[in-house]
């Protein structure tokens, strides 16, 4: 017997060294082997952020400030935060060398802190006791750049690698984005012939000033240099042919287009017509770009405007009169918005002035993503309505919404074909994938549909104040436009915060049981008391409270019921429990034991072919020699 006892003791301590050292030695032949078995491959590195952090000229410095004692105390934004830290750990490993990420957890009041801030990272109170709170990332060069993320928001989660990408990216540029401008209307500013006095410049195309190298372009180009990284394209009207071939042949190198059309620009001064106010309302105010849109795969009919009854604002069309519905003006929301995109993310209302819509032209080559739409509630206007609109409620005269949801703004991306293939220029079809942003409405961009004036400061002069998100949604567009191909291809992915599936599918079945034997008891309930009632109506002697022989039988069948039902509910819950804890051991077993069996196993079969590879080397170099 003790025989036994020390022979079973003896295999299992075998087993155990052994264990041991199949782990050891998997270990040491797969360093450095990472395999990512997410389902949706949330530690895999998109080819687009290597390609970035590949493309480093020099090193760059992450630091990433994380309050990691604090956030004890939060388990949400603990997991998050070890998310984020593994996943930089991992980007700088890839990186052989290029990025050099540094972990710091911040004491109060300490020099760790006034970097932080001095970086551009911020903390933010948290908890009863107003805790500072660090959970950001800065950045530096060699050459004294500096970006940052000031807080990592865990509702921005899907789009983390691309947040981080783009600050590496700016970290390893040299110059500023250079962006190509080219509008009919006035936005630079000037003169403006109508008042008699200097005319400011639109906010949109100033703040575009402070963030980019902007050169503005004139109708009479024939090439588009090779160093503009965005081409902007403002209500372009009747271009020269030699114009458009040179757009054309910007898009064939792979050029990144952002490009605003309308079937009726307000904001377009009409230059030429007769001053008065039929000959101006006769006045062509719609964009012409069929060809370069038809070769990109964008559809735009100019001769319609989109009305929406859900999103039209209220509107007053002359100083005293009472505000209107205007279905042709709207003030869109985020449910418009496409939130799986980085330019729309975050943002809230738009407004928007008498837009077209976009369709994709079918069997185009290129992928077609609606990034701001309308409601259910809309309808096409012909532009003729809005011709000396007096009373914007006749609009809805006569309108019928088609329950279609139209496509105000749209990103398109693929290899096209030249819209001139008899033109001048070499290139007759993509050399790079197109990228392009076009939006059917240019009146987005006036000051007027997102601005107003602030109160008069003493310290200044009046600022303006945002009452829409206009310009935050055009200088996401060009942000995003102005980066690489590889950024570009960064889309959000899917969140690290993974529900329990199987635990909730199990707990919705067991609450149906639970639901259906609930229904039965309140059934038999109400069935039991009707047949009490009919008894009572029976007896002889009313007044009487002695229950009668098949009164007392009913309820005693009752009780026995009731017992029987509550049993079966217990039996349900317990059920349940029973499910859940199996599913938790079958996990258990699965992480703890088949997965490191697999890769011992996995291990111990690249162990057994590098042998035998070697001795065969080793043959034939033996071989050779004799």
């Amino acid at each position: 017997m003790k025989q036994r006892i020390l022979l079973g003791r003896g295999a299992l301590l075998a087993l155990a060294v052994l264990f041991i050292g199949v782990t050891v030695l998997s270990t040491w032949l797969l360093r450095g082997v990472r395999v990512d078995l997410t389902e949706n491959r949330l530690y895999t590195i998109a080819p687009g952020t290597q390609n970035i952090v590949r493309g480093l000229a020099e090193p760059v410095n992450l630091y990433y400030y994380w309050s990691a004692k604090t956030a004890g105390e939060y388990p949400a934004l603990k997991t998050y935060g070890t998310q984020v830290r593994e996943f930089l750990e991992e980007l700088a490993t890839r990186s052989k060398g290029k990025l050099r990420l540094s972990v710091i957890d911040p004491e109060p009041f300490s020099e760790d802190e006034d970097l932080a801030a001095e970086r551009g990272v911020r903390g933010v109170p948290i908890g009863a006791n107003g805790e500072t709170f660090y959970f950001g990332l800065a950045g530096t060069n060699s050459t004294d750049g500096h970006e940052a993320i000031p807080f990592f928001d865990p509702s921005k989660e899907q789009f983390l690698e691309y947040d981080v990408a783009k600050m590496i990216q700016q970290l390893g540029r040299t110059r500023k984005p250079v962006v190509g401008w080219l509008s009919s209307l006035p936005m630079s500013g000037g003169y403006d012939p109508a008042s008699g006095q200097p005319r400011d410049p639109w906010y949109v195309y100033s703040q575009a000033q402070q963030l980019f190298t902007v050169r503005e372009l004139t109708p009479a180009l024939t090439k588009i240099d090779p160093d503009v990284d965005v081409l902007v394209l403002v209500h372009p009207k009747t271009l020269p042919q030699a114009a458009q071939e040179a757009i054309d042949q910007f898009a064939l190198r792979g050029g990144h287009l952002l490009v605003f059309v309308d079937p009726l620009a307000e904001q377009d001064p009409g230059a030429g017509a007769p001053d008065t106010p039929y000959a101006m309302a006769a006045v062509d105010k719609s964009s012409q770009l069929g060809t370069l849109l038809t070769a990109w795969g964008v559809q735009f009919d100019p001769k319609d405007v989109v009305g929406d009854l859900q999103y039209g604002m209220s509107v007053a069309m002359r100083a005293g009169e009472p505000p209107t519905r205007h279905i042709g003006i709207l003030g869109l929301d985020e449910h418009s918005l496409d939130a799986h995109d980085v330019v729309a993310n975050g943002l809230g209302n738009i407004n928007i002035a008498t837009a077209g819509h976009l369709d994709p032209v079918k069997g185009a080559t290129t992928t077609f993503t609606p990034l701001l739409q309308s409601s259910t509630m809309a309808g096409l206007l012909p532009v003729g309505r809005f011709a000396m609109l007096l009373d914007p409620a006749t609009l809805q005269d006569g309108f019928k919404p088609t329950g279609k949801r139209y496509v105000f703004a749209a990103r398109v991306t693929g290899n096209v074909k030249t819209a001139f293939p008899k033109g001048p220029g070499p290139l007759k079809e993509s050399a790079k994938p197109l990228n392009l942003i076009v939006f059917a409405d240019t009146d987005l961009l006036a000051d007027y549909l997102w601005l107003r004036d602030a109160p008069a400061s003493f310290f200044g002069p009046r600022a303006k104040q945002a009452w829409a998100h206009n310009g935050d949604l055009v200088w996401n567009a060009l942000d995003n436009l102005a980066g690489s191909n590889d950024l570009i291809s960064v889309r959000g992915r899917a969140s690290f915060t993974r529900p329990f599936e199987r635990v909730e599918a199990l707990r919705r079945d067991a609450e149906g049981r639970l639901r259906a034997k609930e229904q039965e008891l309140e059934q038999q309930l109400s069935a039991t008391e009707e047949k009490l009632s009919a008894l009572q109506s029976q007896r002889a002697d009313q007044t009487g409270l002695i229950l009668t022989p098949e009164q007392t039988k009913e309820i005693e069948r009752f009780e026995a019921q009731k017992l029987r039902i509550r049993k079966e509910l217990r039996e349900v819950r317990l059920g349940l429990d029973q499910d859940i804890r199996r599913l938790g051991n079958e996990l258990k077993i699965l992480n703890i034991v088949v997965v490191p069996a697999v890769f011992a196993l996995l291990a111990l079969a690249v162990a057994v072919w590098r042998r035998k590879r070697q001795a065969a080397i080793q043959l034939v170099q033996r071989t050779g020699r004799s």
